[in-house]
Parts: structure tokens; C-alpha cells; sequence
């Protein structure tokens, strides 16, 4: 025996050669194949510190060793897993592999250690080890620049986030800054770093704080509070006035402009008076840093204007420099409007000629104004408050140039307006469709009236033509006459009919269509009638029945379909109606009498029907008997054979039954039955001579009995 345990993995050929003695040689055993597989391997996972905070080194290491009967030292390298996200690797030396890690997030965590395995050891994974990972603290300072500041200088607040050791980062996320404990809106971290601007800081003292709102790796934290000194802005004040020059009357606007002076900011609020030297000439209150008063009462001459603005709680009062305002004496113009523009045919259009003085002119001129169409004169009016109108409906579809001339008059010059073209626009309709009778029957005639009204404010009558619709299909037009126009269709198919009437318009009225009108259309009522011929008839003989259906008033037209025959209460396949005629031809009804109807079965337009009950009598048909003999002549004792053929006599019809008797004059040689029309007798017993034969038929419940001329039969 020999033990070792220093063989390789794999496969070994083994053999054992003894080497001999005195009394026995050597010999070399057979190969005996001895495998070596790779030992198996187990994981140890352990993560330190735990629990840690986000940003701190987290240690973990890996400690392989090899599961008995395994031995050995494993070597290569271990991969450490977060989840399914690979972390990291870090080689064995003496069976234990280690990686440090500050990435993890906030959370839980669970890490696995696997071992690739080697050469001679398999790979393994550790069992889960749950790293928590908490948020890292934080801590937050504030600043202000500049501070103090001035009212609507902006202010810049800087917050500062940093990690508390042993946490570690830069900590990301929004912070909310807080000005006299209102909360602004929200920052942006960038680089540990977030600001604010703000310029609405009012005059005083204020609190500053921020409050860095925390993000899932890093806790919340609050600074420290600041204070925020804020001043009053210098302002400065400039005064216009306009139009300058002016004139007599004329209204001038006086607007004065506060500003802030740099690095002051925001709008200025309160008053501002304005002075004509010393005399104040009235107050008004800024709005958005501007403040305006208008006056007509400067006296010719020059005017020097001051503004002076009172300051309030966020800025310090102000004086403009001099403005001076020159006020001209005396000159006029006229503006015409028409309304409304555009208008529609027959609508009152208001021209309204509004004359004013003309710059730098001033004053309420007086007097008539003349309208004109191109150089048509269409009216006058007289001018109140420098106001004239005249109203006019009977300007045509189209473009109107119009024009006002104002005269003139002591203190004014004439002057003329600019054209206002007036556009007359054709009137719009409507249109109200009615249908009657409705509901109607098919093929009773249905008027459809079309109304149409011009819609106001248009005016007059419309002309032309309307043409009526079923659905999208056109029945037919009428002419307008005072605004009606009618058709009159006897077409529509039973059902309901969506009728519309399209006035199609003209030259001073537009188009329109007037909402549906559902006329529903009732099928027709009919009558049925039933004949027959020839009757009564004969057995066999064709009987041609015939039903006329025809529409009950007010229904018309020509019913189309089917019709069933009853004959006897049986009904016979349905005949198509043709020209509201359909016929039925039969010639198989027996013996007797029976009841004959007809009954329309109706269509998509029409109701159906049943005539009256008419009696058909058949009586029996005549017949004619042949008869014929083979072999004639014949020997004394050869058999001979008699051969009736019974037929029916027209018109009659129908294959006779029953039996036929032969005699050799008065005396009966035998009787035979008929088939198919025939009957025969065969005899061997005529005796020698001339023999008198005859065949009878005897009739049957549908065939008349009947004998045949005589055959002379000669026997030899």
C-alpha cells in the first residue's frame, strides 16, 4: 500500500510494478484509472460596519474555504454582488478576499460574495448578508449679499449642504429658504451649493433661514438664522408733456416717470403732484412707476411744469427738472364710420360723421354734414357735439365708397372725410319645409312647400328657386313666389323619407337648407280579385285562373309580387304579378265543384290583400274508344288479340281508368283493364267467318263511358 494526496485534477493512470525476488520476477500490474475532481468551496460574507451611513467605506470580505474531504488552500478571486449589480472583486490570499465600497445607497442591501473557484476548487456564493445602509446627516449654512441692501437691489441667499462624518458625498436635492419664515420657492443643489435671488424684499429687517429638504441618501438639516437689512431706493422723477407744442383747448397729457436710482429696483408707488410754477394743477397716482393727468386749460403761452413725487415706504421722494409746454393758438377734420360693416341687403346702415377741430385746432364745430355714395347724394344731417347721422337701408349688394362733406361754418372750415367703404353683404335665409298629407300612402301625391325668410336684419323678398331633396337624392325644383316654393312627388317608397328643401340663392340673398322634414310614407292598401276560365270546365281540361290587384285610393301605382292561389284551401306556388295581373293555370283538379281565392302577398309598398271566394266546377270529360285486332284475318282457332284505346276528348284531359268489355256483336267475348289508356283481350275461340267486334268502355269517376265503331275481325 502506498497514500498520497498530492494528485492533480484529472484523470491518472496507475499502475504497480513489482520488482522481483529470489524466487519470483517482476511484473507490471494493469492501468488502474484513478479520477480527481475539484473540491468544493464555501463562502463566508461579512460587511463592516453595519449598519453604516451613505458615503461611508463599507469592508467586505470573503472567507473561502474547502468543504472535507477537500483540502487545500483555494486561490483566484471573489466577486462581490448588490443584488444582481456587480460591486466589485478582490483576489484570495489565504483563502480570504476583500473590497471596500462607499457607493451603497441609503437602503437595504443584499450582498453576495461569489467565488469564480480554480483549478482544483469549485466556485461557491455566500448566503446573503444584509448591509443597511442609513442617510448620511447633513448640516446647512445660509448667506446674504450684499447686506444690507436696498429696496429692489437684488439680494443673492447661498446655501451650503455638507455630510457630517462618518457620512461622505455631496449631497443633492432642493432647499427652501425661508424670508421672515415664508418659504420660498424650492433650489437646486449643484455641487453641494444652491441660491436664491430675490428683489420684493420690503424696507426693514427680516429673518433668513434655510432648510436643505433632504434626498434619499442624505438627512435633512436647518441653518442657522440671518438678518436681511433693506432701505428705501432713491428715486429720480422725469416729466413730458404732449403734444408740445399744442393748442387752444387742446388736451395735454402730463406724464411723469419715477425710476429707481441704481442699485435701487422695483416699481415706485404712491402719488405725484403736478405744478405749473407754484399753482398745483392736480394728483395722480403711479401705476407701474408712471403717473398721468390731462388738461385742456392752458391759456396760450408757456407753461413751465414740475412733477414732484411724494416717495412712500419703499422709495425716497423726488422732483422733476422744468418741463415747458407751449401752447399755440388755433385750425378742423371729419371721420366717417358706417355701421353696421359690413351689413346685409335691406339692413339699416347708421353713417355717423364725427367732425373735430384739427390739430393743433380745438372745440365742438356746428353745422350739416352731406353723405355721399361715390357722387351720389344719399341724405344730410346736423351736426350736434360734432355728431351728424343719417340711416339708410337701400344701398345694393356690393362695395360702397361713402364719403361725409362737412360744410363749414363760422369758427370751422369744410373739410371731407376719407372713404369708408361699406360692404352690403346679400341677406341670409332660412328655409322651413313642410310635407302633406304626412304620413301619406304609397303613390298618394305629397306636397312639399318650401318657405324662406330673409333672417334679420336683412330685408326683402327672396327670388329663384328651391330645390327638394330626399336625402341626398333630388326630387325636383320649384320657382319662389313671395318666398314659397312647392313640388309635388307621388314617388316616395314606403318607409321614412329625411326630405330637405335647398334654397339655392340669388343676388342679394344667400342659400341656406331647411332642417329635415321626415314625411313617412304608409304602405298602399289593395284589392285582390280572382276569375277563372272556362267554368265550369272539364276533367283535364287547363282552368286559368287570374287575380287582378289593384291599389285602394288615395294609395296608387301598380302592385308588384307574388300571389297565392287557394284552391280547394290548398295553396298553389306563388305567381308573379305583371302589370298587376297574375295568373295561375292548372288542369289537374278532379270531378266536382271547389272554392277558388288568391291572396296578394304584398310588397315593400303595398298592404296585402284577399279576394272573394269563387266556385270552379269540373265535370267529367268525354272519351273515344278505338279498338284494333291482330292478326286480322286470322285461322279458325289462332289466338287473336283485342286492343281498346280510351282517350279523352278535348278539351278534356287526364288518362282514362277503369275497364273496357269486348263483344262479337251482342255477345261478351271478356272485359279488360286499363292501363295507361289501353286494354286488351286475347281470344282463340272465334269460330270460322266474319265476326262484329266492338269494345265499351264503361267510364270512371272522371272519364264519360264511350264504344267504339265496329271492326269486322274475319276468321278463316
Amino acid at each position: 500500500t502506498f497514500t498520497t494526496s498530492s494528485l492533480g485534477v484529472g484523470s491518472h493512470p496507475l499502475t504497480a510494478v513489482y520488482g522481483g525476488s529470489a524466487d519470483f520476477s517482476g511484473s507490471t500490474s494493469a492501468v488502474d484509472t484513478q479520477t480527481v475532481n475539484a473540491a468544493d468551496t464555501t463562502v463566508v460574507l461579512t460587511s463592516a460596519p453595519d449598519p453604516s451611513v451613505f458615503g461611508q467605506g463599507k469592508v467586505l470580505t470573503a472567507t473561502v474555504t474547502v468543504v472535507a474531504p477537500g483540502t487545500g488552500v483555494p486561490t483566484g478571486s471573489v466577486s462581490f454582488f448588490d443584488g444582481a449589480t456587480l460591486l466589485g472583486s478582490g483576489a484570495l490570499s489565504g483563502g480570504v478576499a476583500t473590497f471596500t465600497t462607499s457607493t451603497l445607497n441609503a437602503g437595504s442591501h443584499a450582498l453576495t460574495a461569489v467565488y469564480g473557484g480554480s483549478g482544483t476548487h469549485n466556485g461557491s456564493t455566500s448566503p446573503v448578508d444584509v448591509q443597511t445602509v442609513n442617510k448620511a446627516n447633513t448640516t446647512t449654512s445660509v448667506s446674504s449679499s450684499p447686506n444690507p441692501s436696498v429696496f429692489g437691489q437684488p439680494v443673492v441667499l447661498t446655501a451650503i449642504v455638507a455630510a457630517v462624518a462618518p457620512g461622505a458625498g455631496t449631497p443633492t436635492g432642493t432647499v427652501t429658504f425661508f424670508i421672515g419664515g415664508i418659504p420660498q420657492t424650492p433650489a437646486t443643489l449643484t455641487g453641494g451649493v444652491a441660491t436664491f435671488t430675490t428683489t420684493t424684499l420690503g424696507v426693514g429687517t427680516r429673518t433668513v433661514r434655510v432648510t436643505y429638504n433632504g434626498s434619499s441618501n442624505y438627512n435633512t438639516s436647518t441653518s442657522s438664522t440671518i438678518n436681511q437689512t433693506v432701505t428705501k431706493a432713491n428715486t429720480s422723477t422725469a416729466l413730458a408733456s404732449a403734444p408740445d407744442p399744442s393748442v387752444f383747448g387742446q388736451a395735454k397729457v402730463l406724464t411723469a416717470t419715477v425710476t429707481s436710482v441704481v442699485p435701487g429696483g422695483g416699481t415706485p408707488t404712491g402719488a405725484v403732484s403736478f405744478f405749473e410754477g407754484a399753482t398745483l394743477l392736480g394728483t395722480a397716482t403711479l401705476v407701474g412707476g408712471v403717473a398721468a393727468l390731462t388738461t385742456s386749460t392752458f391759456a396760450v403761452g408757456n407753461h413751465s411744469l414740475t412733477a414732484v413725487y411724494g416717495g412712500s415706504g419703499s422709495h425716497n421722494a423726488s422732483t422733476s427738472p422744468v418741463d415747458t409746454q407751449t401752447v399755440n393758438a388755433a385750425a378742423t377734420t371729419v371721420v366717417l364710420t358706417s355701421a353696421p360693416d359690413p351689413s346685409v341687403f335691406g339692413q339699416g346702415k347708421v353713417l355717423t360723421a364725427t367732425v373735430a377741430a384739427v390739430s393743433p385746432g380745438a372745440g365742438v364745430p356746428s353745422g350739416t354734414v352731406s353723405f355721399f355714395d361715390g357722387a351720389t347724394l344719399l341724405g344730410a344731417g346736423t351736426l350736434s357735439g360734432g355728431v351728424a347721422t343719417f340711416t339708410t337701408s337701400t344701398l345694393s349688394v356690393g362695395s360702397h365708397p361713402l364719403t361725409a362733406v362737412y360744410g363749414g361754418s363760422v369758427d370751422f372750415s369744410g373739410s371731407t372725410s376719407a372713404v369708408d367703404t361699406q360692404t352690403v353683404n346679400a341677406a341670409d335665409t332660412t328655409v322651413v319645409l313642410t310635407s302633406a298629407p304626412d304620413p301619406s300612402v304609397f303613390g298618394q301625391g305629397k306636397v312639399l312647400t318650401a318657405t324662406v325668410t330673409v333672417v334679420a336684419p336683412g330685408t326683402g323678398v327672396p327670388t329663384g328657386s328651391v330645390s327638394f331633396f330626399d336625402g341626398a337624392t333630388l326630387l325636383g325644383s320649384g320657382a319662389l313666389s313671395g318666398g314659397v316654393a312647392t313640388f309635388t312627388t307621388s314617388t316616395l317608397n314606403a318607409g321614412s323619407h329625411a326630405l330637405t328643401a335647398v334654397y339655392g340663392g340669388s343676388g342679394t340673398h344667400n342659400g341656406s337648407t331647411s332642417p329635415v322634414d321626415v314625411q313617412t310614407v304608409n304602405k298602399a292598401n289593395t284589392t285582390t280579385s280572382v276569375s277563372s276560365s272556362p267554368n265550369p270546365s272539364v276533367f283535364g281540361q287547363p282552368v286559368v285562373l287570374t287575380a287582378i290587384v289593384a291599389a285602394v285610393a288615395p294609395g296608387a301605382g301598380t302592385p308588384t309580387g307574388t300571389v297565392t292561389f287557394f284552391i280547394g284551401g290548398i295553396p298553389q306556388t306563388p305567381a308573379t304579378l305583371t302589370g298587376g295581373v297574375a295568373t295561375f293555370t292548372t288542369s289537374t283538379q278532379s270531378v266536382g265543384a271547389r272554392s277558388v281565392r288568391a291572396t296578394y302577398n304584398g310588397s315593400s309598398n303595398y298592404n296585402t290583400s284577399t279576394s272573394s271566394t269563387i266556385n270552379q266546377t269540373v265535370t267529367k270529360a268525354n272519351t273515344s274508344t278505338a279498338l284494333s285486332t291482330a292478326p286480322n284475318p286470322s285461322l279458325s282457332g289462332q289466338p287473336v288479340t283485342l286492343t281498346a284505346t280510351v282517350t279523352p276528348v278535348a278539351p278534356g284531359g287526364g288518362t282514362p281508368t277503369g275497364t273496357v268489355s269486348f263483344f262479337d256483336g251482342a255477345t261478351l267475348l271478356g272485359t279488360g283493364a286499363l292501363s295507361a289508356g289501353v286494354a286488351t283481350l286475347t281470344t282463340s275461340t272465334l269460330s270460322v267467318g266474319s265476326h262484329s267486334l266492338t269494345a265499351v268502355y264503361s267510364g270512371s269517376g272522371s272519364h264519360n263511358a264511350s264504344t267504339s265503331p265496329v271492326i269486322t275481325q274475319t276468321v278463316s
